[in-house]
């Protein structure tokens, strides 16, 4: 499929930049702590189902703004106008909000999530689907789905969330919709570091990474979200044919001329 270009994009819902091969997506309405909409989600959809495609764009950084991430979806923007609708165009907003999941996931791209303040509901969710998650002290995370009726099964959660912090975790966390505070949220697993500048850290974990083989990141990111569905062995002849793929590339054999020449490799995606 033909590549594009990404970083002249204009989204109309959220801010987007791209620096040294890093996207930037932040949520614009600091006011009220970066709620989605239903225009909101469906360009996020459609951005990150662009960036499987993007030769400019390498990483991507979901950051907060205003001190915060994501109050979820907003009240009365989304909740209010779902409790009249009939059900062909409920499942049509569940399958829309369950596609965002699916395109980060399949972007092809190492998706970093930057966390302060408020994360709750699909905003929770979104950082839940980014390969790895950072958070300042500030950071609170929380399912807030059964305190609106809803059931804790939303957008994957039920099969993300238990992988990354185990079932009986998962499960209370689901069930109370209770604040996962940032210490707390470390210990556990859900952030993998808290920094006291998140925005920083992740920005220099964003660079270290697209230092790297970045053709051969989509692989492994390819391999850790199909491996869920495999048995051992299944997935180590997945890994042994992609490993395979890595071992045809440009940048196999330019780490390894450096490694002779005793310098640092320069990888090129290719």
């Amino acid at each position: 499929m033909r590549k594009t270009q990404m970083a002249g994009l204009t989204p109309a819902h959220f801010l987007w930049q791209v620096s040294d091969r890093i996207a930037v997506i932040r949520l614009n309405r600091p006011e009220r702590k970066n709620p989605l909409t239903f225009d909101s989600y469906a360009e996020l959809r459609d951005t990150f189902r662009a960036l499987a495609h993007a030769e400019d764009v390498d990483v991507v950084v979901l950051a907060s703004n205003g001190g915060n991430f994501c109050s979820g979806g907003d009240v009365h923007e989304i909740i209010g106008p779902l409790v009249g609708m009939e059900m062909p165009e409920l499942l049509a907003f569940t399958r829309m909000t369950g596609d965002l999941v699916r395109a980060m996931i399949h972007c092809n791209k190492p998706v970093i999530a930057a966390v302060e303040g408020i994360c709750v509901g699909a905003g929770a969710i979104m950082a839940m689907a980014a390969d790895l998650r950072l958070a300042a002290p500030s950071a609170r995370a929380a399912f807030l789905f059964t305190r609106v009726g809803l059931a804790g099964c939303d957008m994957g959660a039920c099969a993300m969330l238990p992988r990354i912090v185990g079932q009986g975790r998962a499960a209370e966390l689901l069930y109370t919709g209770r604040v996962l505070a940032a210490e707390e949220g470390e210990r556990w697993g859900f952030w993998n570091s808290l920094h006291e500048d998140v925005e920083a850290a992740a920005m220099a974990l964003a660079r270290q990474v697209a230092a790297g083989p970045v053709w051969a990141h989509g692989i492994t990111k390819t391999q850790l979200m199909q491996e869920w569905n495999m048995g051992l062995d299944q997935a180590i002849e997945a890994e042994a044919q992609a490993q395979a793929i890595c071992m045809k590339t440009r940048d196999f054999e330019r780490a390894y001329r450096a490694f002779v020449a005793r310098e640092r490799p320069v990888f090129e995606g290719n």
